[in-house]
């Protein structure tokens, strides 16, 4: 008896040494950017991908055998966003799961959304079977030529139309203390920046904290970092104008240069010279996107075209993901709104032009108005699978899920063919 105790044992040891030995480093990736990397599509909006046999089956990797948002087994997540301002910082942590999108000001509750972090970590779950970690950091309203302006692209310094316009002190945007004003751009400067770097840091300082499967003698590999931003630079006509007929240099040249800037310092900070990078490149409006966006879409991919990060960045569009028929019922949705503001003021070629309407009697005008424009159907399927505005891809979690799926293969993509980091 004695004899076989001492086999058990000894099995049991060996085992462990085998299993031990074969233990792999946990793999790292990190996410962010601004308000579309929180995410704000909510949950309520899942059942439109099964509308599509071409996501029906992303739906089902996304739900468990009761119909709930999955829990993943074995991909944990860690999340510092906070309010659109900046304020009320928080971390949510635990199994990654539906709910780590958008959070507001209670960042360590779920939100009930979601962006691309659910469908990224549902891939990367299956495409590895040791612990998996996504290190999130998002807030709203965040634009790169400031506040996740990175160390080497320089101060923040005004565009030429600026130096030539805010001296005027005219209004449209213009500051008026024009001193004060600069003190609080050089103050704002780079501040998202140092906090998404910090709370990197202090999530791999301890990575135990947040992912309790983790091995400490198998160590972690930072393994991807994508990027999702792009909607503040894009709309800022004072950082960058339209360029003059004479100037050749693209509108926002300036962008492909702080997002290069960009890589290089994250690369540095992080000590991952070769670190796997995912653009997400803006994808608003579709196939039918106005020039303005299309210029910036050519921008935002230019880096991943630089001979140095050949093979090492990936610009991922997301135009095909945007819903095509939710964007066009927006669009209807888009002329009531305008239909209202018209209404109110009082305009000449409209019904209100007297100005004699009453409250009552707008909104019942405005109520007839959407249901000659918006059929039945239309508001039905927009309440399916919309639940936000256009410049946040429509709160549609068919979109989201689309963009966390190819973000994560392009990331693997680079894994697979890029030399040991």
């Amino acid at each position: 008896m004695k004899r076989m105790m001492v086999a058990v044992v000894s099995l049991s040891l060996l085992s462990g040494i085998a299993c031990h030995a074969a233990a792999k480093p946990l793999k790292v990736f990190i996410l962010a950017g601004q308000s579309n990397m929180e995410g704000h599509a909510k949950v309520e909006t899942f059942d439109y991908l099964g509308d599509d046999p071409a996501t029906a089956p992303l739906l089902k990797r996304m739900r468990d055998e009761g119909g709930k948002p999955r829990v993943c087994d074995h991909v944990w997540i860690s999340y510092l966003t906070g309010k659109f301002d900046g304020s009320a910082n928080g971390e949510g942590v635990g199994r990654l799961t539906a709910g780590f999108g958008a959070r507001g000001d209670k960042p360590t509750q779920d939100g009930g959304k979601i962006g691309p972090e659910f469908t990224f970590g549902l891939t990367m779950e299956e495409a590895f079977q040791e612990p998996v970690l996504i290190i999130k950091t998002a807030w709203g309203g965040r634009s790169l030529h400031t506040d996740f302006r990175p160390p080497s692209a320089g101060p923040y310094t005004l565009s030429a139309w600026q130096q030539a316009n805010y001296p005027k002190q005219e209004g449209h945007g213009i500051p008026k203390d024009i001193e004060k004003w600069k003190a609080d751009k050089a103050r704002e400067t780079g501040v998202f920046y140092r906090l998404m770097v910090e709370h990197v840091k202090r999530v791999l300082a301890d990575p135990k904290r947040v992912c309790p499967a983790y091995d400490e003698e198998a160590g972690y590999e930072l393994a991807g970092f994508v990027w999702l931003q792009g909607w503040n630079d894009m709309v800022d006509g004072h950082v960058y104008p339209q360029p003059q007929k004479e100037d050749a240099t693209p509108r926002y040249a300036e962008y492909s240069r702080l997002l290069a800037c960009f890589i290089r310092d994250v690369r540095k900070d992080l000590g991952a010279p070769k670190l796997p990078f995912v653009i997400g490149v803006m994808g608003v409006g579709g196939k039918n996107a106005n020039p303005g966006t299309l210029a910036f879409r050519e921008a935002m991919a230019a880096p991943s075209l630089l001979p140095e990060f050949k093979g090492t960045v990936a610009a991922v569009p997301t135009a095909p993901f945007w819903s095509e028929e939710l964007g066009a019922i927006d669009d209807k949705r888009g002329q009531v709104r305008q239909m209202g503001h018209y209404l109110n003021s009082k305009h000449k070629d409209h019904a209100n032009a007297d100005g004699r309407m009453t409250e009552a009697q707008k909104r019942e005008y405005l109520k007839e108005y959407e249901a000659k424009l918006i059929s039945p159907a239309e508001t039905a399927l927009w309440a399916r699978g919309a639940s936000n505005a256009g410049y946040h891809y429509l709160g549609c979690a068919k979109t989201f899920a689309l963009m966390g799926q190819a973000f994560a293969e392009a990331n693997l993509d680079m894994l697979r063919n890029t030399p040991a980091r």
